[in-house]
């Protein structure tokens, strides 16, 4: 199963430092019954940009969490057993759980596809994002269109080996 581990860039330092992406058990998130529900279509590679799209909102509330973080959301794309990813089938449909998943296993850095990170011309609107959401997440509307702000920027697609490059930012 392929799941989209949101991080910071000091975690993905982390992480490159320790050789593994996480101990489990950790939140991903991937292709779920209720994400496909939600998202209502069949096509893999959309349902699979849902489950980015989600993951780079986890992203950013760690990046609320870490005031000292570069402000950029990051992304890793790992393939995972499916044995060693739980979905919660109580949240499934719960809009703020939508396609999270518990991966319970160790997953070393070695074995993710790619590294989604933001561009340097999104700080700006991720930076104000990431101070919005408190008052977005508390149903102000202002607040939650600053916060969409955010995924007017494309996470970039980076290499594995372009990792150490990467956290030279963090």
């Amino acid at each position: 199963m392929r799941v989209y581990v949101p991080l910071t860039l000091p975690g993905l330092a982390e992480a490159h430092k320790t050789g593994e992406l996480g101990a489990g058990p950790f939140t991903g998130y991937a292709v779920t019954p209720g994400l496909r529900e939600w998202y209502l279509s069949e096509d893999m590679e959309e349902l699979e940009y849902a489950a980015l799209g989600r993951a780079a909102l986890a992203s950013l509330r760690l990046l609320a969490a870490d005031p000292g973080a570069v402000r950029r959301r990051v992304v890793v794309a790992v393939d995972v057993a499916d044995g060693a990813v739980r979905v919660d089938p109580d949240r499934a449909l719960d809009p703020a759980a939508l396609g999270e998943v518990t991966v319970t296993a160790t997953v070393p850095l070695a074995e993710a596809a790619a590294v989604h990170v933001d561009a340097d011309d999104a700080e700006q609107d991720v930076t104000a994002a990431a101070d919005a959401l408190q008052a977005a997440d508390g149903g102000d509307d202002d607040a939650q269109f600053v916060v969409d702000g955010a995924d007017d920027h494309e996470l970039l697609w980076y290499a594995t080996q372009e990792i150490p490059n990467l956290v030279g930012l963090a």
